[in-house]
């Protein structure tokens, strides 16, 4: 067992080293001569990365350590913190921020067409549906509410909101309001009427497509758990068939494998996520 320490000091190391990286890459850089407290770094790292993900993070980091001492694999204390950061993100669910914005965007222009009606102008209908926005958009409305009182004309702020929005589907319904806007209002209700529909299409399709997205990930997944299971149990119970993986060669070829597996799963996801569809408007200056 004394052999192990030297195995079981790098291991650790390696694990404080890592988890620093990961503390000093997340934290918000502050003012000059502004120190940022230590707690407040932990709790905004929290934050950041959730509690269970933190504490999975935590536990495969200690089983890397724990099974590099028991091995004398130095590199199952640098591959415990990579499963446990790498590999739910790789095999998650990717960010369904196209979902979330259509259907964000269906409420909003509903609403602002049930409003217009009333005789209101395009100003007035989007500072009334800043009370009852969905959340995705509620603070993009708000600013877009206080540049209109800053004495912006409607077309500006809006483009703005588009700019910081970043989406076709949010350029088509900006176009369709600025348009309006400059025609007095004339049309607008028709036009919104008809945008909400073409979102609701839109959502539908985009709902339907992740669901096929999402059955090669789940079949990938459960490849993946079921590779790391039978490793690690032959492992433990034949391990003198990875002896060859021990020597420094052997940990560098394992090293190659690993990541070329961690690569694919990187490529599947890049594959997965939807590709960003052509803006049509550009801030106007």
């Amino acid at each position: 067992m004394t052999g192990l320490a030297p195995s079981v000091v790098f291991g650790v190391l390696i694990a404080g080293g890592l988890l620093a990286a990961v503390v000093g890459w997340t934290s918000q850089p502050s003012e000059p001569g502004a120190g940022t407290p230590p707690r407040r770094r932990v709790v905004a790292l929290v934050r950041r990365f959730g509690p269970r993900r933190l504490a999975a993070t935590a536990a495969w980091a200690l089983a890397g350590v724990v099974a590099a001492a028991l091995t004398g694999w130095v590199l199952l204390a640098v591959l415990g913190p990579v499963l446990g950061l790498g590999v739910p993100y790789l095999l998650g669910k990717p960010d369904d921020r196209e979902v979330r914005l259509l259907e964000a965007l269906d409420r909003w222009v509903r609403s602002l067409a049930a409003i217009l009606p009333t005789g209101r102008s395009i100003g007035d209908a989007i500072r009334i549906s800043v009370r009852q926005a969905p959340e995705l958009l509620a603070g993009h409305l708000g600013l877009l509410v206080q540049r209109l009182d800053d004495r912006w004309t409607v077309q500006q702020a809006l483009y703005a909101m588009a700019d910081e929005l970043d989406s076709a589907d949010v350029d088509a319904v900006v176009a369709a309001l600025a348009l309006s806007a400059e025609r007095g209002g004339t049309g607008a209700q028709a036009s919104l009427g008809a945008l909400a529909d073409a979102i609701q299409e839109r959502l539908r399709a985009t709902r339907e497509i992740e669901t096929e997205r999402a059955k090669p990930r789940i079949v990938v997944r459960q490849v993946t758990v079921i590779t790391l299971v039978v490793l690690g149990g032959a492992l433990v119970l034949g391990g003198g068939f990875f002896e060859p993986y021990r020597t420094p060669t052997g940990q560098f070829i394992l090293s190659v494998l690993i990541a070329a597996y961690l690569g694919s799963l990187l490529m599947l996801r890049r594959l997965a996520q939807p590709r960003p569809r052509q803006r049509i408007l550009r801030r106007v200056t």
